[in-house]
């Protein structure tokens, strides 16, 4: 086994980092991390590669908002509580430095149509649609906000929002019908996980983050492995 050291600072950096009312953005993105998805539309580069592989000849559906820096999230919100109230901005629309747009891995699609509504796009479930939420998994999206979740993660059913967490964990959170909050948790209770995927295990490894010193993490010298922060606790390592 090899050992890899992580200071602290590295918990909020990564695909399963996680965002919500209770665990704001502290990294900021610069250009150089981001890729094209649309027209000025951008994302995480990596997330922008698989979501670009997956639309490449859809013509049905457009990307409707992707990355957002603090200063745009606070002008999207102040606006939705003027125009809609503030019933409705705390249903649809994370306040400032606790949006996933903010950290570049979330994108809201939507049906291609003459008029698309930029807090709630249609993306409904069925045709088109339907058959883009079903691969969005096998690229290593969930749909973040599904019906029945509110109470976990805090915002209403969006059919229209999708975050990227990077496979095999997209499979894995399908699979197991859980929000990404549920998903982090279960993690951090096991401390192991193992899970057959493509003819192979996978174990996923739940490291918690030292606050005095370094946190090592240890990994196969032989085989693939991703180490990903969840910006609440700990790192999520996985040898697949």
């Amino acid at each position: 086994m090899m050992r890899v050291k992580l200071d602290r600072q590295q918990i909020s950096r990564g695909s399963l980092v996680l965002v919500n009312r209770d665990h704001p953005v502290t990294r900021r993105l610069g250009k150089k991390s981001l890729g094209l998805v649309g027209q000025g539309i951008t994302m995480e580069a990596a997330a922008a590669f698989q979501l670009n592989k997956l639309l490449e000849n859809q013509r049905d559906i457009v990307c409707v908002s992707g990355f957002r820096s603090r200063e745009e999230q606070e002008r999207i919100y102040k606006d939705s509580l003027k125009e809609n109230g503030e019933a409705f901005t705390r249903q649809y629309v994370a306040m400032p430095s606790h949006s996933e747009h903010e950290c570049g891995l979330a994108i809201d699609l939507g049906e291609n149509r003459q008029d698309i509504d930029f807090i709630r796009p249609a993306f409904p479930y069925e045709g088109k649609c339907q058959e883009v939420r079903d691969q969005l998994p096998e690229h290593g999206f969930i749909q973040r906000y599904e019906a029945g979740k509110e109470a976990v993660t805090g915002i209403s059913h969006e059919p229209w929002h999708f975050r990227y967490v990077g496979l095999p964990h997209s499979l894995m959170i399908r699979e197991l019908g859980l929000s990404l909050e549920e998903y982090i948790r279960m993690l951090r209770e096991r401390e192991v996980f193992t899970w057959d995927w493509q003819g192979r295990t996978i174990t996923v490894r739940y490291v918690p983050v030292k606050e005095d010193s370094d946190t090592i993490c240890h990994v196969p010298e032989d085989g693939a492995y991703q180490i990903s922060g969840d910006n609440a606790g700990g790192f999520v390592v996985t040898w697949i």
